[in-house]
């Protein structure tokens, strides 16, 4: 998955947001611009190229206020719209750099 096919879809309004994101987006206080800026100034951390309907990857970016944000988004490349299916505010006891992910026996 590219990363500039997301943020292509996310400029031209190519998205689509599940129930499930908008709500951890509210649990979390996390606006949309949030949300966008960190997807335009992240990475992609995982790939899950077999998920379906689309492959989806986990995307880190920090918020403009440069906190961490964690979303995973899918992409449909037959029509270019990139869906938003869950977001959130890593738990720093799970990750490390917020990029990859602790081990049980991972000391923090």
């Amino acid at each position: 998955m590219d990363l500039a096919d997301i943020i292509n879809a996310i400029h031209a309004d190519r998205i689509r947001i599940t129930d499930h994101a908008d709500e951890e987006a509210q649990a979390d206080q996390l606006t949309l611009n949030e949300i966008f800026y960190s997807v335009q100034h992240g990475e992609i951390i995982e790939d899950y190229p077999t998920d379906h309907p689309y492959p989806s990857c986990l995307i880190y970016g920090p918020a403009s206020t440069d906190e961490p944000i964690h979303s995973v988004w899918a992409y449909n490349r037959q029509n270019q719209w990139a869906v938003l299916i869950t977001v959130y505010r890593p738990d720093p006891s799970r990750w490390i750099n917020w990029r990859i992910r602790r081990r049980d026996d991972d000391a923090l």
